[in-house]
């Protein structure tokens, strides 16, 4: 075992795991494995090692400050640039638990030990922002909402001056509803999801959206998750709620649908939410909510966790080889990523308009089965067995 110091503790590294052998907390796709050997310290934190490519060998830490399905999709897609790029680094990967006690020993070390930091999701975004602004290891935001409707940065266009490179998770609020009334041209009533202690998704996503649809003259019903440990009970009862006052304002339906944001506590909960919701088209800002089968939204509009991971990962080599991170603006994703569920539709009986598949880089078929991915299309098992006999 190799010894090492960071923040004035000692960590012994193991040799030789796999992506079987990470704690808990953490999964990687096997396939982001591929060129990168996986060891871990007495504490239980994933240290990632890619020696070859090129350049000198950097040293990266990924703060996580919970367990989460988006963090784990987007280190993955982190680790498939750097190994895509060459960028020789070792990669550590810290869940602090989005304790300020827990996080606030770790940055005077930071300048002893690392050459950059990311700064995965809103939670440890905002408390590097809080800290560490001043800090002299660069920090990339990943998975992380809109900086400058936060308050973290001026505007979109120029950098922060500082040791901090922004991206963002979130398509603009007037775009994001130009595309709703798109799928929707006579909408009449939109019901949100968002779960009160989700500060980022309220301030960024549910807030500016409730206040532009509502000056544009449409309906807009509030359904907020109080308690996010109880989110699958809470909604199991407001979702049919918000359909009967929905159906007060629309009484066929036919110009309502349910809009849920990032919060992670409420969009987990996609089988409980269609359950309640019925014939009422369920959207999502999320790209991962739909997915096979029928626990899916119908459609989303929004930034995939693959693709703002991916242009925070380009980030990352810009500034390991030269870049300044003050110097990078806001990294937004554009077109929106789309993705779509044919069967959803299927089972309550509605159309989506064309424009949406043509643009969409997920589509799931009228069996709920994969047809689209990345803009690819997928063939089928039996296209693929036809194809090893011939």
């Amino acid at each position: 075992m190799r010894q090492l110091r960071l923040v004035g503790l000692s960590f012994f590294i193991t040799a030789g795991l796999n992506a079987a052998q990470l704690p808990g907390w953490l999964k990687v796709e096997k396939a982001s494995m591929s060129s990168w050997s996986l060891t871990l310290d007495v504490a239980g934190d994933p240290v990632f090692s890619q020696k070859t490519g090129k350049g000198p060998v950097k040293q990266v830490l990924v703060l996580f400050p919970k367990k989460s399905s988006a963090y784990n999709t987007s280190l993955s897609r982190i680790l498939r640039v750097f190994r895509e790029k060459r960028q020789r680094a070792v990669v550590t990967v810290h869940n602090y638990g989005g304790k300020e006690a827990r996080g606030l020993p770790l940055l005077p070390g930071l300048k002893r030990r690392f050459d950059l930091v990311f700064a995965m999701g809103s939670k440890s975004t905002a408390f590097l922002h809080k800290h560490y602004t001043s800090g002299a290891v660069p920090v990339v935001s990943v998975c992380a909402k809109d900086p400058v409707i936060m308050g973290q940065m001026e505007d979109y266009k120029k950098g922060s001056g500082r040791n901090f490179a922004y991206t963002s998770l979130n398509v603009p609020v007037a775009l994001q509803l130009n595309y709703l009334k798109r799928f929707m041209p006579q909408l009449k009533v939109l019901a949100v999801l968002v779960a009160r202690k989700n500060v980022s998704a309220w301030k960024t996503q549910a807030k500016p959206l409730i206040a532009l649809a509502r000056k544009r003259g449409i309906r807009v019903l509030s359904v907020v998750v109080e308690n996010q440990k109880a989110a699958q009970a809470e909604l199991a009862v407001k979702v049919p709620a918000a359909v009967f006052r929905m159906r007060l304002l629309d009484p066929d339906l036919r110009n309502s649908l349910f809009w849920i944001t990032g919060s992670t506590s409420v969009f987990r909960e996609i089988k409980t939410i269609n359950a309640g919701a019925g014939k009422v088209p369920v959207l999502s800002t999320v790209p991962n909510v739909v997915k096979a089968g029928k626990d899916s939204a119908l459609l989303s509009i929004g930034v995939g966790f693959e693709n703002n991971a991916a242009l925070a990962a380009l980030y990352g080599v810009l500034i390991l080889r030269g870049r300044k991170a003050g110097s990078l603006p806001v990294g937004l994703v554009s077109p929106p990523d789309i993705a779509v569920n044919f069967f959803r539709a299927k089972l309550i009986g509605i159309r989506i308009p064309f424009s949406f598949l043509e643009t969409a880089s997920f589509v799931y078929d009228y069996q709920g089965r994969l047809a689209r991915a990345r803009g690819l299309l997928v063939k089928s098992k039996s296209e693929q067995n036809d194809k090893e006999v011939k």
